[in-house]
């Protein structure tokens, strides 16, 4: 007979977490919860947990085991993109200039890592499970990317930068991407502007869409249809091939909102290109804030949200945790606000 639970074990290679689950009688978060030393566990789930490990045999990664034996002093912030776009696009530069602040005066290493175009994030995930760092920080995540939970399930502390779509529990540090699309659909109808339509960012990402859901709102509340809408990558050639769809759809258009600054510069140039006005004859509304915003012609108005402040928050947020500090919010959102210019 096996405790708790009467469970017979058969080993097929080794024990897995959801072995230990079952003999356990708990959950694998549970499971995963008692690895990793966190609160929220009753001491006698913990004790079930911890009996289960031994009869099964079970042997937590080396990430894990570090936690207890010893540190790297290195903490990596994996950004799920290749590295073209991470290079090319502002955002990363403020996110990695606030992590690197976060860091000052931790005695902790940064490792920066980005998805290889040939990579299904098998290798990131194999290279952060086997002890090379005591933490990570995930950003710029795609639809239900299983990384951030499968690291935390490792025993691998981790802090998402943006809202998971996958309704994991890992922690996220976030802007308010909901209200920042609201503040500038009301800015645009407040002008009188009634042709508006969105280059909405990738369906597939969260801050497409809570900035989208946010300007739906908007243009609801002034009686205004949310129909004129293309979606973008966040790159400026992307912005410039959804702002030609989104005329040919509907040239009637006199403002647009783009869900970042640098899909709002391949706008302008699309704009530009045919001979049209901003903002006489298209107001054009970015969000970030980035350095693109005040060295394009006209200077953008643009939704800003602290990039900077994401990254630091984010790191205080995983260092606390390796710290073992409790409690800390599951969650937090940075607040965002209008900056008006010349383009809207």
């Amino acid at each position: 007979m096996i405790e708790p639970g009467n469970a017979a074990v058969e080993h097929r290679g080794a024990p897995t977490l959801e072995e230990v689950a079952r003999v356990a009688g708990v959950s694998r978060s549970t499971v995963s919860r008692v690895i990793n030393n966190s609160p929220g566990v009753s001491g006698r789930a913990r004790r079930a947990v911890t009996r289960a490990i031994e009869t099964v045999g079970y042997v937590p990664n080396e990430a894990a085991r570090s936690l207890v034996t010893r540190r790297t002093n290195s903490v990596a912030l994996v950004v799920s993109e290749p590295g073209e776009r991470v290079f090319g696009d502002p955002f990363f530069a403020g996110v990695l200039r606030g992590v690197h602040a976060g860091l000052s005066g931790s005695l902790r290493q940064l490792v920066l890592m980005m998805l290889a175009e040939d990579d299904d994030g098998a290798r990131l995930e194999k290279y952060l499970c086997s002890g090379h760092v005591d933490g990570a920080l995930v950003v710029s995540m795609h639809g239900d990317d299983p990384l951030p939970q499968r690291l935390a399930e490792a025993g691998l502390p981790v802090v998402a930068g943006g809202r998971p779509l996958s309704g994991s529990d890992v922690p996220y540090v976030d802007a308010d991407n909901f209200t920042g699309g609201l503040t500038a659909a009301r800015h645009l109808t407040s002008t009188g502007r009634r042709g508006l339509g969105t280059l909405a960012g990738p369906a597939d990402m969260a801050v497409g869409i809570d900035r989208f859901a946010g300007w739906r709102l908007g243009l609801s509340e002034a009686g205004v249809g949310a129909d004129a809408v293309v979606h973008s990558d966040f790159t400026v050639e992307a912005g410039a091939r959804a702002m030609a769809d989104l005329l040919e759809r509907h040239p009637e258009l006199d403002a647009v909102f783009a869900a970042a600054d640098i899909i709002a510069v391949g706008a302008l140039r699309e704009l530009a290109a045919r001979g049209l006005a901003v903002p006489d004859d298209v107001a054009v509304v970015g969000f970030d804030d980035s350095v693109l915003a005040t060295t394009v012609t006209p200077r953008l108005t643009t939704v800003r949200q602290p990039v900077e402040e994401l990254g630091r928050t984010m790191t205080w947020r995983l260092l606390a945790q390796l710290a073992g500090e409790t409690p800390l919010p599951p969650s937090i959102l940075l607040p965002t606000e209008l900056v008006v210019r010349e383009s809207a």
